[in-house]
């Protein structure tokens, strides 16, 4: 992520009259240890005619000293610096291990060394007083330490800027609390001296980029890039060397600080000094900063001119849309992480968690601010897999299409972190008048009670050296639930019941009274909502022949729209409740199958009417009896009321409901949490929901209709996130960055399943499958950090070789556009046993059409594919430039569809396409393809992602010859079952990893490019002089792995080697590791950290030295060949690296695991 800066700092002194000028020095080249990289440095001097004399100090400082010919009326010194703004980790270095801590003892030797750097030359009474009050930090870690006492003096001395001349003493500055960069930075040396060690003051210049991004908490630096001359303090520590400490900013010197003279003493390192002639002079300077190379990065992935080219082609292609009626919509399942924490499980691999729950409620309230006015917040239980103790939470935000409110005010909506010291009396009041607002009778209301004998046996269970009040986290989870129920009292109701269901031929809800046994009821044990605990089993049974069925609707039947319910609940608490069950309820009739098409026809749509059975009751009924056996649920968990909402058919009741609750919480002044069942599913409302997952919180955006809203909707999104403290990137210990680590499935479909493009044109989805499989760079550009056939979404061609076969029968079975009608089920029917993975888990899959048109259920008829193969990226407008590739392409698709006959890709696949070469020039055929068509896509928008994708290591050159490395992608086997502490367990071997190796310059005949002492095999890229590998490696021992008796082949050395003179002439080292064997504890906490570490890990040399000697040696039979040669000859037998033939199956990969074994 490199930037690369010009450096621009004119000086000039006009003087009143001409004067001589004796020999100057000018001190404004950056120093030879300046760690931040030097691209070139010019400076011009005014007048020309002058000498020039370059010199260095007895301190190692570059020195330009002058002598003017002739008499000056001005003199111009003009800079210019062009730096390499590469992030530097100021942490990144050790100490040896007596200096850990402050104070420690300099050794003889470092003392005589650094004697001019502990001279104090002031010593009054404010500095002793000053330097007193610091001596609390003694015995601290000598990084606390230091940083500590920068941070001190920043508080001390305010900032401000002075033109005139000179530094104040320590005690000025003690007194006035106020100076410039180079008095606080004096003030440092001088304190630093009085504690004992060995400082130094600097003179630099200081860079400062305007932040890619603005910063969450505390300033977010200069509003413009900005540069000027400034003045630090350098510390020795032994083992660390000199460390930079900034007391103007209070940190600690990175790559913007680029020193120009450091000395003891400020007075020799002005950045001009010389004499002149007495005079009237007018001074004046300047220092500008220009950005002349970006790398594209994802903090900043776009210019404002691509931005705008790409919002262009976004509503070219919406125009294409609206010509062809193709009527798309689009959503997407971003994935977010906590800003403040990516450590705990919760951020890695747990589902749930405390901070992630109260994470996702501060996202969906602040969500519910921009979408959804009028909107319900509905929590629900979510996914439930195995392993997990409980079911996951789902929290969703519904809102009507009409502009209606569902709920109108947002006060009666509980917040879950709030407990508002409401008990059972509370929820029982709110129950009674809650059926006035209904219409059905108060008596109706049982309360539920927890199974006192349950508990108290389980408490008998318990060891007699256990408290059973005693809550420990540690605990089980039926013992923590024992333990709460015992310390809430078994005695009180834990809540209450009314038994409600929708009467069609009333138009309105009744209820009924539940019997049971006992008289009272009893909940099923547990610790779930009461909802979910409910002793449905003891209610009066039904025969199965009057039991009424669910009126499911179906998502393609055509719907008026919805009422305003809050004024017909509003008119019906009003009037006199009508409390009776219809006839036709409590005495369904009994119909024989041959009367049900001619009975559907004279009844209502919805009336329910049975076939009569022929099966046998399971029980021997002693009476008919009637009950309801769905119910509303009020329960009081930690001061709140929580709802519990029972299932209804259509959308219709919900809202109805909805809106007396909503009349019940404004009558009484008591919020509440709704929970339970959600809404069914209906065209006319809209929804978006935030869910857990492994490592990450998920938001199902709703879909959007054109591309404008598509880019509101993410930029709403984004900008919630960031205020409730939510990002969408993490990084790995090493720097990598990873993204949330979380998926980002795109949803495509239609405002109405009918609508959907992809349910009127299944051409439409043979397309994109081809195209994909024709483009694997389209998989693995986007694809999560984990591929291959057991990844979670696999290509359709990965780890089945019959399928590609099995899939052009289907792709001949779909008719061209125009050929007729074409039935909603051919879709699924055709692709359902194909778009697979390979445990034929329809999921699981690249292309995943379990929404498209199931068969199972109206719920899975939605005429939505889903694109599971895409990572989340770390930035907001890649995020948008994923959705338009995608949109641009149906566009494509629908006007002309795709056809081809599949390609065999093979080894091929995880050979080539693993790389960034291969993947860049796959996508630049993609784009290609889409400018012919029509669409002005620029390849450039997608360097982020290669860069995010293939992240670049480094790079090393020699003449004319360049040599980058890039990481790879290596899939990651699945090994064989093992036992675990928790049961069988399957691994991944992740050890191995894979680097790109790119030559450019490269003649054949003359260098090659060696891996640890290995001849590589590239291929020609096509380009004269240019050539490409990939070498695959173990970067370290896991337990469990492949070949687990080879050992890791890191760190490794890259070699330029002449072949002409048997030597290699250059190099690099790539370490997996900190190579000074830093073993980081805690994750990077920003992108620059990240980087930093990454940069840590790369050095562009070290190369093998001296001349070629095989891997392995050379045996006794061919040394005493060379003796022989070399008298016969009076010279050296050059020997070189023999060729290694690429392996016929993956020519482009260069495996050392394999190659090492022969040698």
């Amino acid at each position: 992520m490199a930037i690369i800066v010009a450096i621009k700092h004119n000086t000039n002194y006009h003087y009143d009259r001409l004067i001589n000028m004796g020999p100057h020095v000018i001190r404004l080249k950056p120093a030879p240890h300046s760690r931040t990289k030097i691209h070139s440095y010019s400076l011009n001097i005014e007048p020309k005619e002058h000498f020039i004399n370059w010199q260095q100090d007895s301190f190692g400082n570059y020195l330009a000293r002058i002598v003017m010919h002739d008499k000056v009326k001005e003199f111009k010194v003009e800079v210019e610096v062009v730096a390499e703004m590469t992030v530097i980790n100021p942490f990144d270095f050790f100490v040896e291990e007596y200096a850990e801590k402050f104070p420690f003892q300099y050794n003889l030797q470092d003392t005589k060394e650094l004697a001019p750097y502990f001279e104090i030359v002031e010593n009054g009474p404010r500095l002793q007083e000053w330097v007193k009050k610091l001596e609390s930090y003694k015995n601290i870690n000598i990084v606390d330490f230091l940083v500590a006492i920068n941070r001190e003096v920043n508080k001390e001395i305010d900032y401000t800027v002075r033109l005139e001349p000179g530094v104040f003493t320590c005690e000025e500055s003690l007194e006035k609390k106020l100076g410039s960069c180079r008095d606080s930075g004096w003030l440092l040396v001088q304190t630093m001296r009085h504690l004992g060690l060995a400082a130094r003051f600097v003179s630099g210049y200081l860079v400062q980029l305007k932040a890619d991004q603005k910063a969450i908490d505390g300033p977010s630096g200069p509003e413009k890039d900005f540069t000027d001359l400034h003045a630090w303090c350098e510390v020795y520590i032994p083992g660390a060397g000199w460390i930079g400490l900034d007391p103007t900013s209070g940190l600690l010197a990175g790559e913007g600080h680029i020193p120009l003279c450091c000395t003891p003493a400020p007075s020799s390192a002005a950045p001009i000094s010389g004499a002149i002639d007495r005079c009237e002079v007018e001074f004046s300077h300047s220092n500008e900063v220009y950005r002349i190379h970006e790398d594209p990065r994802v903090t900043k992935p776009y210019s404002d001119e691509q931005w705008a080219g790409i919002m262009a082609l976004g509503d070219r292609v919406d125009q294409k849309f609206e010509a062809g009626d193709v009527r798309l919509t689009m959503g997407g399942e971003p994935t977010f992480v906590s800003i403040d924490d990516m450590e705990s499980e919760q951020w890695n691999t747990a589902a749930d968690g405390d901070a992630k729950k109260a994470l996702s409620n501060k996202l969906i309230y602040k969500l519910s601010e921009s979408f959804g006015q009028g909107g319900l917040f509905h929590y629900g239980q979510g996914k439930w897999y195995p392993g997990e103790p409980t079911p996951r939470w789902q929290m969703a935000l519904y809102w009507r299409k009409d502009g209606l409110p569902i709920w109108k005010n947002k006060e009666w909506l509980a917040d879950f972190s709030k407990n508002y010291g409401y008990t059972f009396k509370d929820a029982e009041k709110f129950m009674t008048s809650l059926t006035r607002k209904m219409g059905v009778a108060a008596e109706c209301i049982v309360p539920g009670y927890e199974d006192a004998f349950y508990y108290l046996w389980t408490e008998r269970k318990l060891p007699v050296n256990i408290n059973p009040l005693n809550i420990n986290l540690k605990d089980s989870l039926e013992r923590r639930t024992m333990m709460e129920q015992l310390e809430r009292g078994l005695n009180n109701p834990a809540g209450f019941v009314l038994p409600l269901q929708w009467a069609y031929p009333k138009s309105g809800w009744i209820s009924c009274a539940w019997e049971f046994r006992g008289g009272k009821m009893f909940l099923i044990p547990g610790n779930s909502q009461m909802g979910y605990r409910l002793p449905l089993d003891s209610l009066p049974v039904i025969p199965e022949s009057k039991r009424s069925k669910p009126a499911e609707r179906s998502p393609f039947e055509d719907t008026e729209a919805l009422d305003d319910f809050h004024k017909s609940v509003e008119k019906r608490s009003n009037e006199v409740p009508d409390y009776s069950i219809p006839e036709e309820m409590l005495f369904p009739k009994e119909y024989n199958a041959e009367e049900v098409d001619d009975d559907k026809k004279k009844k209502e749509k919805h009336l329910p009417f049975q076939e009569k059975k022929e099966k046998k009751e399971e029980y021997e009924l002693l009476f008919d009896a009637f009950t309801i056996k769905t119910a509303l649920v009020a329960e009081i968990r930690d001061g709140r009321i929580h709802l519990f909402l029972p299932p209804v058919e259509l959308i219709e009741h919900y809202l109805d409901l909805l809106a007396a609750i909503e009349l019940t919480c404004k009558e009484l002044q008591m919020p509440v949490i709704i929970e339970g069942y959600a809404p069914p599913k209906d065209n006319r409302v809209e929804k978006l929901m935030v869910t857990p997952d492994p490592g990450v919180i998920e938001v199902n955006i709703h879909p959007a209709k054109s591309w404008k809203e598509v880019v509101t909707n993410y930029n709403i999104l984004f900008e919630a996130a960031l205020q409730s403290r939510l990002g969408s990137e993490k990084f790995m210990l090493d720097g990598k960055h990873t993204g949330t680590g979380g998926g980002n499935h795109i949803t495509l479909g239609g405002v109405t399943p009918s609508d959907s493009p992809l349910l009127r044109r299944p051409d439409l989805l043979r397309s994109m499958i081809a195209f994909w499989q024709h483009h694997p760079g389209l998989s693995y550009l986007f694809s999560t950090a984990f591929v291959g056939p057991t990844s979670q979404a696999p290509r359709v061609d990965e780890g089945r070789t019959e399928v590609l076969y099995e899939l052009e029968i289907a792709f001949d079975q779909i008719p061209d556009p125009g050929e007729g009608e074409v039935p909603f089920w051919l879709v699924d029917r055709l692709f359902r046993n194909l778009l697979i993975d390979l445990t034929g888990n329809t999921h699981r899959a690249e292309f995943c059409i379990d929404k498209l048109y199931s068969p199972d259920s109206s719920s899975g008829r939605l005429g939505i594919l889903e694109l599971r193969g895409f990572d989340m990226p770390p930035n907001k407008q890649m995020c948008l430039v994923q959705l338009l590739l995608i949109r641009t392409l149906v566009s494509w698709f629908w006007e002309k569809p795709y056809k081809g006959k599949l390609v065999r890709w093979g080894t091929e696949l995880h050979d080539k396409f693993l790389t960034h070469h291969f993947v860049r020039e796959d996508l630049k055929d993609v784009v290609s393809q889409l400018n012919d068509a029509g669409y002005a896509f620029d390849i450039n928008w997608l360097e982020p992602f290669f860069e995010f994708r293939f992240p670049h290591v480094g790079r090393v050159k020699f003449k004319d010859v360049e040599l980058s490395l890039r990481t790879g992608i290596e899939p990651w086997n699945v090994l064989g079952e093992e036992m675990s502490s928790s049961g069988t367990a399957r691994f991944v071997d992740s050890s191995v990893e894979r680097i790109e190796v790119k030559a450019v310059g490269l003649t054949n005949e003359r260098y090659a490019v060696l891996c640890n002492g290995m001849r590589i095999p590239m291929a020609n890229t096509g380009t004269k002089g240019e050539y490409v590998a990939s070498v695959r490696y173990r970067a370290w021992q896991p337990p469990s792995a492949l070949h687990p008796n080879l050992g890791v082949d890191t760190p490794l050395v890259f070699d330029i080697f002449d072949l002409w003179t048997g030597k290699a002439v250059a190099g690099c080292t790539y370490h997996v590791f900190h190579p000074g064997g830093r073993a980081y504890d805690t994750f990077p906490v920003n992108s620059f950290e990240a980087e930093g570490r990454r940069v840590s890990r790369f050095y562009n040399e070290n190369h093998t030295q001296g001349v070629y000697t095989p891997v392995g040696g050379v045996n006794t039979e061919i040394r005493r060949y060379i003796l022989e040669k070399e008298m016969e000859t009076m010279e050296p037998v050059i020997m070189t690296p023999k060729i290694i033939e690429p392996d016929p199956e993956y020519p482009h990969t260069f495996d050392l695991r394999k190659y090492k074994l022969k040698l």
